[in-house]
């Protein structure tokens, strides 16, 4: 490991935000959301600190069936449940939950030679217009699927576009409740901004995401500031050369940024190949040495530059965090126009990562 860029993977801070999701909806069981290699945290190193969950939801069998031979025993949820046929064998097998939002879903699930039924959750189109049966078209779904011998416990599931606004909930509340009308069934409905601020729609389960990694739903730390969660994942390089410019001088491709007079930089050993964003503009917030500073100029494939004079001290090998308990995510995110979630889950395989 010569080059000096780390992933550092914080079990502890993983074990906190779990507990802080338990707190903001203690009334109801929780899937802790683990897709996209739990938003790249690598969900095989993840797994066992979030174990106090009541089930993992996920994407891929790929996943699902990992957890299973690392042995985990308790429900997985596949959010957008199988995509072939030929998939359901291997459902019943691991015993997985799946989600139904396509009427192909049901006929396939009719059709199946499964050695136990399967329990199953309900997609409803809340609104968004991704996933789902519309309203109306839930209560049939319902019952055709109730009459099924391959189908265990049934739970009624949606999702929210704009949870993060206090009013966000009103219109897809109202639809799901038009689609719930004469079920007695179990609900799952809140991702990780309606389980933190949207205690009308807890329900049986909540599904949260991104605040299990220490991100906030909003896209804003200051919004999650005072909860108590905390960065899951620091990444984090060193300072590998030091430049002295003069006034006039460019940096990087492009030369996008010019120096206005004497000014000390200094080379970071990460780029966009790294997962670092590639439209990260100057002035995005970077730490060296404990002092908070910027980077300069466009992003490389293997490097970045940062401003050095708030920092004078700084040196080759001096320590550089791009995004964790101090540079938060979101904010570096806002800066290149993008989500927490994206940086999250654009980790390159290159960067090693550790765990502690």
């Amino acid at each position: 490991m010569s080059r000096p860029i780390v992933a550092t993977i914080h079990q502890q801070a993983l074990r906190q935000n779990l507990a802080i999701v338990r707190q903001a909806a203690p009334h109801s069981r929780v899937w802790s959301v683990v897709k996209a290699n739990a938003y790249g945290h690598g969900i095989a190193r993840c797994w066992q600190s979030l174990a106090e969950t009541d089930g993992f939801a996920l994407l891929n069998l790929e996943e699902a069936i990992l957890l299973r031979e690392q042995g985990w025993k308790k429900p997985i949820l596949l959010l957008e449940g199988f995509f072939h046929s030929d998939e359901l064998a291997l459902l019943d097998r691991y015993r997985l939950t799946t989600s139904v939002h396509s009427n192909w879903q049901i006929h396939a699930l009719a059709k199946a030679q499964l050695n136990a039924p399967l329990d199953i959750y309900l997609k409803v189109n809340s609104g968004m217009n991704r996933l789902g049966f519309r309203p109306e078209q839930v209560s049939a779904a319902w019952n055709k699927l109730r009459l099924l011998d391959n189908v265990g416990e049934m739970t009624l599931m949606a999702h929210f576009a704009d949870a993060e606004k206090p009013d966000g909930l009103i219109e897809p509340l109202r639809r799901i409740e038009q689609a719930a009308e004469g079920l007695d069934c179990p609900r799952s409905l809140s991702n990780s901004a309606a389980t933190l601020w949207h205690p009308e729609a807890h329900y049986d389960w909540v599904r949260p995401g991104i605040v299990l990694y220490g991100a906030s739903p909003s896209g804003q730390w200051q919004d999650i500031a005072s909860t108590g969660l905390k960065p899951a994942m620091t990444l984090s390089s060193e300072i590998i050369a030091i430049q002295q410019l003069s006034a006039g001088d460019g940096v990087g491709y492009g030369y996008r940024y010019h120096a206005t007079g004497e000014q000390r930089i200094g080379v970071v050993a990460c780029g966009y190949a790294d997962g670092y964003p590639r439209h990260a503009p100057t002035g995005t917030p970077v730490m060296v040495d404990g002092v908070m500073t910027r980077t300069l100029g466009a992003v490389s494939m293997d490097m970045l530059m940062v401003d050095l004079t708030p920092c004078p001290q700084a040196g080759i090998g001096s320590k550089v965090e791009l995004w964790g308990e101090q540079v938060k995510i979101d904010d570096v995110a806002r800066a290149a126009g993008t989500v927490g979630y994206e940086l999250m889950c654009a980790l390159a395989p290159r960067v090693p990562v550790e765990v502690i």
